[in-house]
């Protein structure tokens, strides 16, 4: 028992730290864009279309991993988690990549379905800041092999989760014919 809480405050001042900084960093390198800055980059245009399907990869592990824990298979349901969050991790470092070399592109919908957007990228961008200390802490539960705690956290977790990768997808898709 000593050692598991060793293990959890190890990280926990890890999970808030990086819960703060990520969104913090995320919004100031949002707000910096090279070519506006005399840099002579490329915009990688290619990107929302990669990171949005990195999003529904995210999805479907995300998933799978739920579909082999229930099964008793907790290797795999451990393989695919740590998968979970790598993918997530590189959506991160692409969508950054690309509002740092990219204008950022207005949706161009009108009335209802403007309404619509609106509320799926405010859900989106609100719990993929909610998720960060949730991700961090289950991970963290299972590292210290706490799977009582770690187990009734991710029924927390895992929905929020799923919701913002199957979101961004949502968003990537009303938002696409407006791409220049």
């Amino acid at each position: 028992m000593k050692v598991q809480n060793d293990i959890e405050k190890k990280y926990n001042k890890w999970v808030w730290i990086l819960s703060i900084v990520i969104p913090l960093a995320v919004a100031a390198l949002f707000g910096i864009n090279l070519p506006k800055m005399g840099f002579d980059v490329q915009p990688l245009t290619m990107l929302p279309p990669v990171y949005a399907t990195i999003n529904g990869i995210t999805a479907v592990v995300l998933i799978v991993a739920v579909l082999q824990i229930k099964k008793g298979n907790r290797v795999a349901h451990e393989r695919l988690m740590k998968t979970a969050i790598g993918l997530s991790i590189c959506f991160l470092l692409l969508y950054i990549a690309y509002h740092m070399t990219s204008e950022s592109t207005k949706f161009g919908g009108e009335g209802t379905i403007k309404v619509v957007y609106l509320f799926i990228l405010l859900t989106h961008i609100i719990l993929s800041i909610a998720v960060i200390p949730l991700v961090l802490i289950t991970y963290i539960k299972a590292l210290a092999q706490r799977f009582d705690k770690h187990k009734k956290i991710a029924k927390i977790t895992f929905p929020i989760w799923l919701y913002v990768a199957i979101s961004g997808v949502i968003v990537y898709l009303m938002i696409s014919p407006y791409y220049v």
